[in-house]
C-alpha cells in the first residue's frame, strides 16, 4: 500500500475498528479490497467526487457477492480520506461501523428479472402501507402519473430485495441498497434509483420526512 495520505487514513480507519472489537478475518477483508481501491483514489482532491468516481470504477470490476461488503467499507472509509474528523466521531456514535455484519444477502438476481416481477409481485400489509404513504407523499408534492408510476416502482424493486431480510432496521436496507445499485447499467436510472431509496427509507421506517426531497433520508452510498 501507499504510505501517503491514504496510508494515514487506513491507518486511523483500522486502529478504529480494532477498538471497536473488528476480528482480524474482517480487517484482512476490508484491507483487499482497499489495496484495489487506493490507486484510484492517490492524487486525487479530496473531494466527493473523487471518490464517487473511484467507487464507480472499482465496482465494474468486483464479483457481485461482495458488492455490499465492498460499498461498506468504502462508506466507513470516506470520512477517514477526507480527514473529517467530526465526521467520524458522528459516524461512529451513530453506530455507523458493521463490525458485526449481517450475513444476509438478497438472492443474486439481475434488473431484467426484478423488473418482471413487478406485475405479479403480492406486498404484504407493511408493505403496502409503505408505499401508499410515499406515494401520497409523492402526489403531495406535485407528481404526475408518470413520475409517480416509475418511482413507485423503484421503491418495489427494492422491497423484492428486502424480502427474507432478517431485520428491518437501516443495515438491511444497505445491503439490499448495495446488492441493487450495480444492477443498474444507465446512468439515468442510477441516479433515480438513488432519489428513490434516499426517500422512501423514512416510509420503510415508518418516519416519514414530512419535507419530501429534503435531503433527510439514509445514507447509503457515494456513488452519484
Amino acid at each position: 500500500m501507499t504510505h501517503t495520505r491514504e496510508q494515514e487514513a487506513i491507518s486511523a480507519y483500522f486502529k478504529l475498528l480494532e477498538k471497536k472489537g473488528a476480528k482480524s478475518g474482517m480487517l484482512y477483508k476490508r484491507s483487499l479490497f482497499l489495496d484495489q481501491f487506493i490507486p484510484l483514489l492517490e492524487n486525487q482532491a479530496l473531494e466527493r467526487t473523487s471518490y464517487s468516481k473511484a467507487i464507480e470504477k472499482i465496482i465494474k470490476t468486483i464479483p457481485a457477492d461482495i458488492w455490499h461488503d465492498s460499498l461498506n467499507t468504502a462508506r466507513e472509509f470516506y470520512p477517514f480520506w477526507m480527514q473529517d474528523i467530526k465526521a467520524i466521531a458522528a459516524f461512529s456514535r451513530q453506530g455507523g461501523f458493521d463490525i458485526q455484519p449481517l450475513k444476509w444477502q438478497p438472492v443474486p438476481t439481475t434488473l431484467k428479472a426484478l423488473t418482471d416481477r413487478l406485475g405479479t409481485a403480492k406486498f404484504d400489509v407493511t408493505e403496502t402501507r409503505h408505499l401508499t404513504a410515499y406515494a401520497q407523499a409523492l402526489k403531495d408534492k406535485g407528481a404526475n402519473p408518470q413520475l409517480l408510476d416509475n418511482r413507485l416502482n423503484l421503491a418495489k424493486i427494492l422491497l423484492l430485495q428486502l424480502k427474507g431480510a432478517p431485520t428491518d432496521d437501516a443495515r438491511v436496507y444497505r445491503v439490499a441498497v448495495d446488492m441493487t445499485l450495480p444492477l443498474f447499467k444507465i446512468d439515468e436510472n442510477k441516479q433515480l434509483f438513488l432519489l428513490v431509496i434516499r426517500e422512501f427509507y423514512q416510509y420503510w421506517i415508518d418516519n416519514p420526512d414530512k419535507n419530501l426531497g429534503s435531503d433527510q433520508g439514509i445514507e447509503v452510498t457515494f456513488i452519484d
